[in-house]
């Protein structure tokens, strides 16, 4: 594999391989400090972004590499109209490996058809964001301790949020899993995420507007925030932002063991209140972001441990 555009490009051994290393990783990170020594990364943003632009830049500082690129689009020859291919096969002439968010679905494809160099696909759209379902799937195997025979809820924007439709595709890989989808009537999960991803495979599902409904039923909770950037319409947005806001009080009838889970930044979808939970998982699962991008740069890059 030279590329990760899509996390439907990884086999459940793969997943479980950059798993593997990652915990490694978090229990012997001397041995991993120095294997990069020597390459760069080229972070590619031309959408803003806090966590997955800071994580990617510390997994491969804490690898030994170093990091080079850019954190917005009029920072760089976009802004003159340069084509993503062409930013591409500059970047190539610099850096041993890319990892790109941008606007456009198919963008980050675009770019790893014009290099060959490895091309990270983090975040495109509303399309797929597989670095951060990878960091959602180590969050749930380190929280849960195993990865099947699970209720899984998604709640909030399930139309625009390509976090859940990358979470969807994996998670349908593995035994006894079932989804809850909970949004209201305009942002459901689309079509094609229904008929293609579990349709398809027969993965159980059910639709519901109640994240009370449907709470204590789940195993994990993952929130999204409605996101202001994927709509056309400022009002349309303003009616649907508060549509589904966790608080203690909702959290009363859930399980004990459930895991919440979300991909951040929130708004206020999540109360402040719910942070001290021992079941809220999200700043977690940021941590565990770095590591599994680190073992993610390590099999791109074809480098093992001695």
């Amino acid at each position: 594999m030279k590329d990760l555009i899509d996390i439907r490009q990884l086999s459940r051994e793969e997943i479980q391989e950059l798993i593997t290393t990652a915990l490694d990783i978090i229990d012997h990170p001397a041995d991993y400090a120095h294997l990069c020594e020597g390459k760069k990364l080229a972070t590619l943003f031309y959408e803003p972004s806090t966590r997955t632009r800071l994580s990617f830049e510390s997994a491969m500082l804490e690898l030994g590499g170093s990091i080079i690129g850019f954190s917005e689009a009029n920072s760089s020859s976009a802004a003159k109209g340069e084509s993503v291919a062409d930013t591409a096969r500059t970047v190539e002439c610099f850096a041993d490996i890319i990892a790109m968010r941008h606007p456009k679905e198919g963008a980050p494809y675009v770019a790893s058809t014009a290099v060959q160099i490895p091309v990270i696909n983090a975040g495109d759209g509303g399309h797929f964001h597989p670095t951060q379902t990878l960091t959602d799937m180590i969050t749930i195997a380190r929280e849960k301790g195993r990865m099947d025979h699970m209720v899984i809820g998604c709640c909030g924007d399930l139309k625009f949020g390509r976090t859940v439709h990358s979470l969807i595709a994996a998670m349908s890989r593995y035994e006894g899993c079932s989804f809850v989808l909970i949004s209201p009537e305009e942002l459901r999960v689309p079509e094609s995420v229904r008929e293609d991803i579990l349709e398809s495979q027969h993965i159980p599902y059910k639709e519901v507007r109640s994240l009370e409904e449907a709470m204590p039923q789940l195993d994990i909770l993952y929130m999204t925030r409605v996101q202001r950037e994927r709509f056309f319409n400022e009002a349309d947005y303003v009616r649907l932002k508060d549509s589904y806001i966790l608080t203690p009080e909702k959290l009363r009838t859930a399980k004990k063991d459930l895991t919440i889970l979300h991909p951040l930044p929130r708004v206020n979808e999540i109360s402040t209140a719910v942070d001290s939970d021992p079941r809220a998982a999200y700043f977690r699962q940021v941590k565990n972001g770095k590591y599994i991008r680190m073992a993610l740069i390590l099999k791109l890059l074809h480098i093992t441990k001695a």
